[in-house]
């Protein structure tokens, strides 16, 4: 005990500079950046072999897409340094800011945003298409988390609960209202695991799934919810039976997903070998499909090792907020943790025709930057949590 007493005095009196006990980047969870790293290496990979044979067909560079997406890893790497350097405890001083600057550009989609698919996405800047609801899932949680860990009670109280709804409700509602009913269900995901991690009582959880039931049955009637998003979930009802010409693009998707995933056996065709890949059988497979090409290339064994990496990541994560010395680290990690968890299973769930087309792109995997960066910063939030753990 005297020896414990006295290693805990030399830490608390220590300077933080390199090389100190309390310096962050001795405290780097390298098993989660690690995970974290082959699973973008695996990504770019697999962008060249979900892109690069449509390229050459269309007369393109087939180099095109791997090179933007190793550019993006590049500037999310850069991202995610900087969230760990200045730490979670500094962006929670500037959540409320950040929350306003996120609810201001989703509500400014519906005057600049560029029109792809019949939904407002994204702003066109050009060389780049930047989606704001990428951004607003890991600002979202660090305002959430940092309001919830201010209460002083061990339980939320139904007025923080209405509160906390509101506060992500507004931009739930402008996500939907793009429409995007992927996205606004990775936002009530990551506002679900830090309630639970809050410790919101079983009322309140019947009392939010009673609302977002409501919710998604008025943006329907409402007309909000679109035509071909309502196919999508048809689609999915009858993924086997014989459809109308309307919902055959939907359908044909998904088995094609699946015959893909299921061709590739045990050991896969190899890289470059897939011929459902390579025929661009399945249309937006490098941003939603990419476990797919992943299943046909590399067979059940490539699709265990993405799982398998996944499943070490949202370990980490839940270990991360299981033991953070805060209730704000605690929170964060918690909503990061289901974030990825409802992203993943949604994602490699519709490949499977489990779950419906939703358009979610998959972690770390799939093309693209604004999801990308997104993740940066979500993965430097937790490991913020875990590089302070000692402070």
């Amino acid at each position: 005990m005297t020896i414990a007493f006295r290693t805990r005095r030399r830490a608390a009196t220590e300077p933080r500079g390199s090389g100190s006990v309390l310096d962050p980047w001795r405290h780097v969870d390298w098993i989660l950046m690690s995970a974290t790293i082959v699973l973008a290496v695996i990504g770019a990979f697999n962008v060249f072999a979900t892109t690069q044979q449509r390229l050459i067909n269309q007369g393109f560079n087939p180099y095109f897409y791997v090179t933007r997406q190793v550019t993006f890893l590049i500037i999310a790497a850069v991202v995610l340094t900087l969230v760990m350097a200045v730490g979670h405890d500094w962006l929670r001083s500037k959540s409320v800011i950040l929350y306003v600057a996120v609810v201001m550009s989703l509500a400014l989609l519906f005057i600049a945003g560029q029109v792809t698919g019949g939904a407002r996405l994204s702003f066109d800047l050009g060389i780049i298409a930047v989606q704001p609801a990428e951004i607003a899932k890991s600002v979202v949680i660090i305002f959430l988390a940092s309001y919830l860990a201010d209460a002083a009670a061990k339980k939320i109280e139904w007025e923080e609960f209405v509160i906390v709804l509101m506060l992500a409700g507004l931009p739930m509602v402008l996500v939907l209202a793009q429409p995007d009913l992927g996205s606004a269900s990775v936002l009530a995901a990551g506002t679900a695991g830090i309630l639970l991690a809050a410790g919101v009582k079983r009322r309140h959880v019947i009392a939010i799934a009673a609302m977002s039931l409501a919710t998604l049955a008025a943006t329907v009637i409402s007309g909000v919810v679109r035509s071909y998003q309502l196919n999508r979930l048809t689609a999915f009802v009858r993924q086997n039976d014989v459809v109308s010409a309307d919902l055959q693009n939907v359908v044909l998707q998904v088995r094609f997903a699946k015959r893909a995933i299921a061709s590739g056996g045990l050991f896969g065709k190899g890289y470059l070998q897939g011929p459902l890949t390579n025929g661009a059988y399945i249309p937006v497979q490098f941003t939603d499909f990419p476990f797919t090409a992943i299943g046909e290339q590399f067979g059940l064994v490539g699709c265990l090792v993405v799982i398998g990496l996944f499943s070490v990541v949202l370990w980490r994560m839940w270990s991360i907020a299981r033991f953070a010395q805060s209730r704000l680290g605690r929170f964060i990690a918690a909503g990061v943790f289901t974030t990825m968890l409802w992203q993943v299973f949604q994602n490699i769930g519709m490949a499977l025709g489990l779950t419906p087309v939703s358009g979610l792109p998959l972690p770390l995997v799939s093309y693209g930057g604004s999801h990308l960066i997104g993740w940066a910063i979500m993965l430097g939030l937790v490991q913020s949590v875990h590089m302070r753990r000692t402070s």
